[in-house]
């Protein structure tokens, strides 16, 4: 695996990622039939820092049916990530993230080694700590991975989320500092 900034030839692989993850409707309060063009306005905007996730073409099976295809015809891309300020000005110290995995990388690990990386580069980035605002509470994996690395839940927001499966369904907000101790 291999994880590297984002270039504009990851851009239809990050789409197809983002379609399927966002389509969902179950893990993120986007419109899940947000268009190309505004999807990757959101993930490539102005200040955010975007990566994608390579893995060995021969680690999926047949790539005709993987959603990203990377630049080198031996990997695809089989997750992305966002990091950037949760705020400005006087927030803009606080980094905040997003992470998609494709439905065929999921249980392998891919999950945490972005999340390690991108706390990595939030740090060298000069951020003090990393805020999620919007953490969906059926989406337990992701609490699991947060939880494990660090973030603990620091707010709740009773029945924010409209699950397309289970109805309304609380929001987490997680955070952790990102000095060392």
């Amino acid at each position: 695996m291999k994880i590297r900034p984002a270039t504009d030839a990851d851009r239809d692989a990050i789409w197809n990622i983002f379609h399927e993850v966002v389509g969902a409707g179950d893990t993120y309060a986007l419109d899940p039939n947000i268009s190309r063009e505004d999807a990757l306005a959101y993930w490539f905007a102005p200040g955010t820092h975007t990566h994608v996730a390579e893995i060995n073409r021969e680690s999926v099976g047949e790539a005709d049916s993987f959603p990203g295809t990377a630049a080198n015809p031996n990997h695809v891309i089989a997750g992305t990530y966002i990091l950037q300020p949760n705020q400005s000005g006087g927030g803009s110290h606080v980094a905040n993230a997003g992470f998609m995995v494709s439905a065929s990388s999921r249980g392998q690990g891919l999950g945490r080694a972005m999340a390690e990386h991108c706390l990595s580069e939030a740090r060298r980035l000069g951020f003090r700590a990393m805020q999620f605002n919007y953490v969906i509470s059926t989406n337990t994996a992701a609490i699991r991975l947060w939880q494990d690395l660090g973030f603990e839940i620091v707010g709740m927001l009773a029945s924010a989320f409209r699950h397309p499966d289970k109805g309304y369904v609380d929001v987490y907000v997680m955070y952790r500092s990102l000095r060392e101790k």
